[in-house]
């Protein structure tokens, strides 16, 4: 049985970002660059006014009695001539600087009287002047493969006309839920029953780490009908099953998997809660079998499935990052597991202070539902006593608010 660090090490070997695909840049956010984007021309592409003010030669900035404005040049136009000696033209921002001109000096530094100009404040060549090519030369990689696409990005793109980008593919993930027991949310449930919430929760997770869920719907503990959809899964990108992993005469999961010729690489991992968690290979398939319990699906599908999965689509910061702060009440535990504790978060004199969101048993996802974040606790540490210092996994809200 791995350790979580060794079994995470598998996953993440084992998995090879997915091919790629030419997509409208606006449907790009998120996703991952599969090419280098080069600058097809310089920007700025013109020398251009980085203030609304007045263009003109510096050295003419003191000449006694003023400049004698002899233009104006807006954004989106060209000018119709040069500055000539003892002259200044109007420019807006962003207007190409005229020719002759080697300054601006901004409209509220001058004083302006009856057709001239007059600076107020000495002035140097260059001085609020924005370069051809002074951001990005032509030719020059703007945006290098392996880049996560967000919205600077996307304003690089528009600015180099880049209407659409090779990124890498969206992971197309097959989702099973398992056991008799099951039945669709919005059927009435008769005594024993309960609804398949895991099916609904599998198919959100992956879709918040920009994967496309793909639902096979329930397998019942019978080997037809579980061989029936595992094959259908295993022509996704990814497979993820719930449930039937466990040591119980009806959990046929790993059986069938290997009746498939799929090849386990573990199962089980030192790990509280989602102990049987088993993951696989078909070919180069990978295949995620997790517990059944609610709590516990979602907690090892964050902490072993989406690792992988932002793997395949590219990325390269694939865990979440880790945050320091301090278990309010403590815990009581014998080492031996990698334990995660789902906890609130709140400031208390500037620093990050971690309480229990309620009962760890596996059965209480509203204990999820109140935490704002996850305690990771290491494979071989006992008691942490009342205020002892821990490391969180944020799940909710900007880890910027957490880690400032």
């Amino acid at each position: 049985m791995p350790s979580f660090q060794e079994a995470r090490r598998i996953i993440l070997e084992s998995v090879s970002p997915l091919g790629a695909e030419i997509v409208p840049a606006l449907e790009a956010v998120g996703r991952v660059l599969a090419e280098d984007v080069r600058a097809p021309f310089d920007l700025p592409r013109w020398d251009n006014s980085a203030m609304d003010g007045f263009a003109l030669r510096a050295q003419d900035a003191d000449r006694p009695g003023g400049l004698r404005v002899s233009g104006y040049v807006p954004a989106g136009t060209t000018p119709a001539g040069a500055v000539a000696e003892g002259t200044a033209v109007r420019v807006l921002t962003g207007a190409p600087i005229p020719p002759g001109a080697d300054a601006v000096v901004p409209v509220e530094h001058t004083e302006e009287q009856g057709g001239t100009v007059r600076p107020l404040r000495p002035i140097g060549a260059g001085q609020n002047v924005r370069r051809r090519g002074e951001d990005i030369r032509a030719g020059e990689v703007v945006l290098a493969a392996g880049t996560v696409l967000g919205p600077a990005e996307l304003s690089a793109l528009a600015s180099c006309s880049r209407l659409a980008v090779p990124v890498v593919r969206r992971a197309r993930v097959a989702i099973l839920s398992t056991g008799d027991e099951l039945v669709e949310p919005g059927a009435p449930l008769a005594p024993g029953l309960i609804h398949d919430s895991n099916a609904w929760a599998l198919a959100a997770a992956v879709r918040q780490a920009g994967g496309v869920p793909a639902a096979l719907g329930i397998a019942r503990d019978d080997r037809e009908a579980l061989r029936r959809l595992l094959r259908e899964g295993l022509a996704a990108d990814a497979l993820v099953t719930s449930a039937g992993v466990s040591v119980g005469d009806r959990d046929l999961v790993r059986e069938v998997l290997e009746e498939l010729g799929v090849r386990q690489l573990f199962w089980k991992i030192d790990i509280k809660p989602g102990r049987p968690t088993a993951f696989a290979l078909a070919g180069r398939t990978p295949v995620f079998s997790l517990p059944g319990n609610p709590v516990a699906t979602l907690l090892t599908f964050d902490q072993l499935v989406r690792p992988a999965l932002l793997r395949a689509m590219g990325h390269e910061r694939v865990l979440r990052p880790l945050v320091p702060a301090a278990l309010r009440d403590g815990l009581r535990r014998k080492p031996g597991r990698v334990e995660f504790v789902r906890v609130r978060l709140e400031r208390s004199a500037g620093a990050l202070v971690a309480t229990s969101a309620g009962d760890q048993a596996t059965g209480m996802l509203g204990t999820l539902l109140r935490a704002d974040g996850i305690v990771v606790v290491p494979a071989d540490r006992g008691t942490i006593e009342p205020g002892g210092a821990v490391e969180v996994q944020v799940l909710r809200g900007e880890l910027e608010r957490w880690d400032a």
